[in-house]
């Protein structure tokens, strides 16, 4: 079902977790209603993507979801990642150009609102960063490897400093 701004609202509320059963009853219905075609194939959740919102099987046309989309961004972000890869999915079954590059693709992608990027999935840590500062200009560097200070400098022509492990 949507709501009045064509959004897919879930039978079940945003807290409740999200099963690889009510994934496939809502691919199905996004497929319904945004692409006026069925999705016959499987839907599931795979906790092993990393990176990536979603991944569709050329070989047997199934859909895998990365359950850190619904669990950090929620219902919005995932029906974006949905619309995505059932973009994929439809295009590849009728034949026409389903990669990323192919005009085809692009085009679906924007009729149907889909997503073109997932927001990050990883958690972005500045804890094994070295912090250095040049003592002419005093511009602070963040490195993760070591910078042998004896042979490198600022671009400036300064002298670097370990200032902190972060």
């Amino acid at each position: 079902m949507t709501n009045a701004k064509g959004n897919y609202v879930a039978e079940h509320s945003e807290d409740a977790p999200l099963d690889t059963a009510k994934l496939q009853v809502l691919v199905e219905s996004i497929s319904e209603q945004v692409f006026s075609k069925p999705f016959l194939h499987k839907a599931i959740f795979n906790p092993r993507l990393r990176s990536t919102g979603g991944r569709y099987h050329l070989s047997d046309h199934h859909l895998d979801f990365n359950p850190k989309v619904y669990e950090r961004y929620g219902m919005p972000e995932l029906i974006q990642v949905i619309k995505h890869e059932l973009c994929h999915y439809h295009l590849h079954i009728e034949g026409k150009g389903y990669q990323h590059k192919d005009p085809d693709f692009k085009n679906l992608l924007l009729e149907t609102g889909g997503s073109r990027y997932v927001r990050s999935l990883i958690d972005q840590t500045t804890e094994n960063y070295r912090q250095y500062e040049c003592q002419k200009c005093h511009t602070l560097i963040l490195r993760k490897r070591k910078i042998n200070t004896s042979r490198f400098s600022c671009k400036c022509g300064g002298k670097l400093k370990l200032i902190s492990l972060r």
